[in-house]
């Protein structure tokens, strides 16, 4: 019997995607349930199962744009699993094949572009006053004849070349990347955006962290890290200043009474930004352990379309890579977005003193067309207290019970 496996539906907004890697080769023998292709969505990087047993015939290449419901592969479900170590008969035909595939073998690049590079009247003119030898470039005519956009686009050289390398490589952009591009392309172009910058010292939550990181952790099986942190603090001051949690739509302002969180990630095909729902509920210990949740999901390539869809405000921590100021890009439909960065132990005044303590710098970019300076000012300036005085502001005074310790 040949099964037709069709794309499924990653999402209900999702019309197509493309086929990334293909995990198998064409007349391999799968498993049911065996991952046989990465396929790339607008909003994710999903895993493709098979769906039966059997010799598995590819319908589609690598870098094809595939309609959701589209038939991508065949799986011939009577065959029977080969030995180990023997081939398909299927892929046995294929090797035979190859080498008419290959014939007649194409002559080297250099040799053909150095043996048919004579340039037209025009082109040899611009070439010879820019003092350029036809032999250093490369023609886009046909046969590799030098054309007068060839010859006019040409850069002399700027010295005796040292022989090292000048290769490049061209690659598609994935559909994930492509829509990320869009949607940062769209949010510069399509908001009001600003930024706002202030400081953090530190000094409280390290001490916190020092004293109950060990306790924490043998309780939880969890690092007590910055993240819960600041997600408390920015739930906190998104109560205090509702419209940064609001957000556009046509003549519209749309204002949430919940904070659902999403946190920039890096997963292997790039960054990914799954939500935390109703942040605002969990406690240090939730925060935590969602994150610890969504970052593992997306690293191994299992973070679903639901996952990193309609959060309401993004917190994104460049710090780690060690950036030491940024502005970050609103995440539309969002109107804020918060940018943490790397603690630097700096010089600052405390109580008329210069002393040392490690300082983080934070950005607040906000949609200037629904928050207003005294909104955005005042959120992130309500940040800064609560993650400057934590255990009275975050922790209501008793830090125990709210680590649950």
């Amino acid at each position: 019997m040949i099964l037709e496996m069709k794309v499924p539906s990653p999402g209900e907004s999702i019309k197509e995607v493309e086929i990334a890697t293909w995990l198998v080769k064409d007349g391999d023998y799968v498993e049911k349930d065996q991952a046989i292709a990465e396929v790339d969505s607008d909003k994710a990087t999903l895993e493709l199962p098979a769906e039966a047993s059997g010799i598995i015939t590819l319908k589609a290449e690598e870098g094809d744009a595939v309609a959701v419901g589209a038939v991508v592969c065949l799986i011939d479900t009577g065959a029977a699993k080969p030995e180990s170590g023997a081939a398909p008969a299927k892929e046995e035909a294929k090797t035979v094949e190859a080498p008419k595939a290959e014939a007649p073998k194409a002559a080297p690049v250099a040799e053909k572009t150095y043996a048919t590079q004579a340039p037209s009247p025009a082109a040899r003119k611009i070439l010879d006053e820019k003092n350029i030898e036809p032999s250093d470039i490369v023609g886009t005519g046909k046969g590799g004849r030098i054309t007068k956009d060839d010859a006019v686009n040409a850069v002399p050289s700027m010295g005796t070349p040292t022989g090292g390398n000048r290769g490049s490589e061209r690659t598609k952009l994935s559909m994930l990347r492509r829509k990320v591009a869009e949607r940062l392309v769209s949010a510069k172009n399509e908001t009001a955006m600003l930024t706002t910058f202030n400081e953090v010292d530190m000094t409280a939550i390290y001490a916190l962290r020092d004293q109950y990181k060990e306790e924490f952790k043998a309780k939880h099986g969890l690092g007590l890290g910055f993240m819960s942190f600041f997600t408390k603090a920015v739930t906190r001051a998104l109560q205090l200043y509702p419209d940064v949690n609001s957000m556009i739509d046509g003549q519209e302002k749309i204002s949430y009474d919940f904070c659902d969180i999403s946190v920039a990630v890096s997963g292997p095909k790039g960054l990914m930004v799954p939500v935390m729902r109703n942040a605002e509920t969990l406690s240090f210990r939730g925060v935590e352990a969602e994150i610890k949740r969504l970052a593992i999901r997306a690293r191994d390539g299992q973070i679903t379309v639901d996952e990193m869809t309609g959060g309401t405000f993004t917190i994104s921590n460049g710090g780690v890579f060690g950036s030491m100021l940024s502005t970050p890009i609103i995440n539309p439909p969002q109107s804020g977005i918060l940018g943490m960065h790397n603690v630097v132990e700096r010089a600052i005044v405390k109580n008329g003193q210069i002393v040392i303590a490690p300082v983080m710098y934070v950005a607040l970019s906000y949609d200037h067309r629904i928050i207003d300076g005294r909104e955005s000012v005042g959120f992130l300036v309500a940040v800064k207290e609560a993650l400057e005085n934590p255990a009275e502001l975050l922790m209501g005074g008793n830090v125990k019970k709210a680590l649950e310790l």
